[in-house]
């Protein structure tokens, strides 16, 4: 659990400065379960620097309460949370201070979003909050107040939080919360899982991730971890001390950060094979005659075209058979049949003829090269944009010169349509043969909410 804290302050000498407004969103790594937001009267004179910057004058704190008749509401908001503030070391020591002149030792584990940033996002020009949002296209109003402050640091925390694809951040709070064995809250964890779709993170005592999987329902997946027999589901039941998931809003997000993740954090319950997801590819090549035949063949070094990849021989000539009737296409050519004259489908009058060259090559090709465009990635510069992970959200993959580069997630569309943009908040991820086999398959049988040709 996270409390995103934003603190605006009278100014003054070090450790003399009173807080003249507060804001606490506390976030549960997918959304806002509680807030407190408040002016504080600080009792002292504010800087005219600060007035002007701020816009809080000493005349609206004359009737705001007093820092300690909010204490108890900030101590029981933040208990049990990590402290997220974009410069934390400031907001921390301010918080503390204040407490201290009330006898109080507060204490909270914090996280530093500038330090985060300078980590997960190293090729931002400027570090400080207005610039870096504003860089990203993270919409920002009332800067330099603390509730603007605060929710542009909750949504840049949220994206920095899926860029972290070795999960340091949520290792390092896992150790943090899980001490002892399991408490009863622990054993009932299923309940606090959502029946959507994502990732989830199955840690040990020491936070470390055991295992991981993507799902379509994260409740019933983990719940059938917790529930099989067997020496290996025991052993997982027996190290796991907590759950935690990330939504994706889609599978084809779920797929690729599963993809992703395996990759780099080699959790000890999961296999992690380095082979090809896939054994066979249709290539396109150009027969005898002029025409561009599709083959089915198992994965080889061949010069011919890879248009795109498949589990099995049955699942190729599948695909050759259902793209034949889509692009009335050949199948002597495609070497689906053995006729010594014309195929089957001529006769049925769904193929035109290219079998015994009565189409003319041209004509034929044209399909040909619709049907590649349609279902292979090479040479693509798109981006795939589906459902988010909550209302009014999209996620956005993208593909540049037909290889993925990475993906992540946004509200507004010029995010998507501009692309310095684009590219700022996308996570990067490794792109290779087996991410394509993901996304092309994925396309061949699910619809997307649209896929957008991206111009540099």
């Amino acid at each position: 659990m996270y409390a995103i804290l934003d603190i605006e302050t009278t100014g003054g000498k070090y450790n003399e400065e009173g807080i003249t407004e507060i804001a606490i969103h506390k976030f549960d790594g997918h959304q806002v379960v509680d807030q407190f937001i408040s002016l504080v009267n600080p009792e002292k004179e504010i800087q005219p620097f600060v007035v002007n910057l701020t816009g809080i004058t000493n005349k609206m704190l004359v009737t705001a309460p007093k820092f300690y008749e909010v204490a108890k509401r900030i101590v029981e908001i933040t208990e049990d949370t990590v402290l997220i503030a974009h410069n934390a070391q400031f907001d921390y020591r301010i918080l503390r201070t204040e407490f201290r002149r009330l006898g109080f030792n507060f204490e909270r584990k914090t996280i530093c979003t500038v330090e985060l940033s300078q980590k997960l996002l190293p090729e931002a020009e400027s570090y400080s909050l207005g610039k870096l949002v504003r860089s990203l296209g993270i919409p920002v109003s009332d800067r330099h107040r603390a509730n603007g402050d605060a929710l542009a640091t909750l949504k840049l925390f949220k994206l920095l939080l899926s860029k972290d694809l070795d999960k340091t951040i949520i290792k390092s709070v896992m150790k943090a919360e899980t001490l002892g064995e399991l408490s009863p809250r622990q054993l009932d964890i299923v309940d606090d899982l959502p029946s959507e779709v994502g990732v989830f993170y199955m840690h040990n005592k020491d936070g470390e991730i055991i295992l991981l999987n993507k799902s379509n329902n994260i409740k019933k997946r983990v719940n059938q971890y917790f529930t099989n027999s067997g020496n290996r589901a025991r052993r997982i039941q027996k190290e796991t001390r907590s759950v935690t998931f990330e939504k994706t809003g889609n599978e084809l997000i779920a797929l690729l950060k599963e993809n992703e993740e395996l990759a780099r954090n080699k959790p000890k319950y999961n296999p992690f094979n380095k082979k090809k997801l896939f054994t066979f590819g249709i290539y396109v090549s150009l027969n005898d005659h002029g025409y561009l035949q599709l083959k089915a063949e198992k994965i080889n070094n061949t010069i011919h075209q890879r248009i795109t990849t498949f589990n099995s021989l049955v699942a190729a000539e599948n695909f050759l058979h259902a793209v034949r009737d889509e692009f009335q296409l050949c199948n002597k050519i495609n070497g689906l049949s053995q006729a010594k004259t014309n195929c089957s489908n001529y006769d049925d009058e769904t193929c035109l003829g290219a079998c015994i060259a009565k189409e003319n090559p041209e004509s034929y090709n044209i399909r040909v090269t619709e049907l590649v465009k349609k279902y292979s990635l090479v040479e693509k510069n798109i981006a795939i944009v589906d459902k988010g992970r909550e209302l009014g959200e999209k996620s956005v993959i993208l593909i540049k010169d037909g290889v993925f580069t990475g993906l992540g997630f946004c509200d507004l569309n010029y995010q998507i349509n501009n692309l310095p943009i684009l590219e700022s908040i996308i996570t990067p991820m490794t792109g290779n043969a087996n991410t394509n086999h993901i996304i092309e398959t994925y396309l061949r049988k699910r619809k997307v909410q649209k896929i957008i040709d991206i111009k540099e």
